[in-house]
């Protein structure tokens, strides 16, 4: 799961930046981006390393404490200033927060990374190309489309509460986002951002409790509970400020399309979840929607990034 949307800011190049200078920035936050997508997946497939003895709900318990931390730190909320206006989507935005990587989580426990990923991801893309009202736009769907009944055709050993869970979690996404831009629209800077996940946190300190209680944890299993917080909800969060001050929208919504088969090979090398030529071609073609619709964007088109 991506962190809270961000948006991007018109450059400001002062009169007499070089061209250069630009163009290295721009590969700055190329090579941030990558990192960012990197650090995701693999803070997800570490996480999974922990499922044996946390589980997915003690995995998600911490990482929803993690990034409270984080984004209260850089949001810096005024939570006594805030009306009800401003806190009912607060409220439903940490609510889908929660429910989001609650169902991610477990869908990777049941589907591995690849897939689970490749599932979350329909929700933005339903998000933008609902939006569209290009003829493109409609092939672009009908290939993302294909791509979602080749994963999910039957099959002795189709996991389909895993599925269900992967699609719940991309409902969860697009709601997200949604959320997102409401909050953006009625609190300054990540304030909303920033009491969201602290909300959140709160709710799912109960469920930590029981954990601890029932499924004492080992230190290393904290530790990689830990580590995919700070590496899928910290670093992201972070590199994509850095980023989104660097590259068009347009370019940052192209990059996220490698997402799912950036999933796909950290599931295959760190948990050795292999898939087969079937599911490759679902995942790509999911991935080329994505990427199809973003690339021939008309200039000046809206981007929501992601």
């Amino acid at each position: 799961m991506r962190s809270p949307v961000l948006r991007a800011r018109p450059s400001r190049r002062p009169p007499g930046t070089s061209v250069s200078r630009s163009a290295d920035g721009r590969l700055a936050g190329v090579v941030t981006m990558t990192g960012s997508g990197l650090s995701n997946q693999f803070g997800a497939a570490i996480g999974a390393l922990a499922f044996p003895v946390l589980g997915p709900l003690g995995v998600v318990a911490v990482r929803q404490y993690v990034a409270a931390a984080v984004l209260l730190a850089v949001g810096r909320p005024r939570l006594r200033e805030f009306t009800w206006r401003q806190w009912w989507p607060v409220l439903l935005l940490a609510l889908v927060f929660g429910t989001m990587n609650l169902s991610l989580y477990t869908a990777v426990d049941r589907i591995g990374l690849g897939l689970a990923v490749t599932l979350e991801f329909l929700g933005p893309l339903a998000i933008a190309l609902a939006a569209a009202r290009r003829r493109l736009d409609a092939c672009c769907a009908l290939i993302a489309a294909a791509g979602v009944v080749v994963l999910m055709r039957p099959r002795p050993s189709a996991d389909y509460t895993g599925m269900a869970l992967g699609l719940l979690a991309a409902c969860c996404w697009a709601a997200y986002i949604l959320l997102n831009r409401t909050v953006g629209r009625r609190l300054p800077g990540a304030q909303g951002s920033g009491a969201a996940a602290a909300v959140s946190a709160l709710m799912f300190l109960p469920v930590g409790v029981l954990v601890v209680l029932h499924r004492p944890p080992t230190a290393a299993a904290l530790g990689c509970a830990v580590v995919a917080g700070v590496l899928s909800s910290a670093v992201p969060y972070l590199a994509d400020l850095f980023t989104l001050r660097r590259v068009p929208a347009q370019t940052f919504g192209l990059f996220m399309s490698v997402n799912p088969v950036l999933a796909a090979l950290v599931g295959l090398l760190v948990l050795g979840q292999g898939l087969g030529a079937a599911e490759w071609a679902g995942i790509g073609a999911v991935v080329a929607a994505n990427a199809l619709s973003m690339a021939v964007r008309p200039p000046g088109a809206r981007t929501r990034s992601i």
